[in-house]
């Protein structure tokens, strides 16, 4: 993928992100709720992406 391509899909990816996650919060759902365990996996999406971008970064300078 060209590296416009994958800019563009990190942001769509980082604003769905966040729309999930402000909906989470102020839709006052039950934690056990769909929405509430859709925001929770986006969080762990988001720290094993980090991470992996850690580590690719890490190689390239390696």
């Amino acid at each position: 993928m060209s590296d416009k391509l994958n800019d563009l899909l990190e942001r769509l990816k980082t604003q769905q992100r966040m729309l999930i996650l402000a909906m989470a919060e102020h839709a006052g759902l039950p934690a056990g709720s769909a929405l509430c365990q859709v925001s929770e996996l986006e969080n762990v999406i988001a720290d094993v992406e980090a991470v992996a971008a850690e580590e690719a970064d890490r190689a390239r300078r390696a």
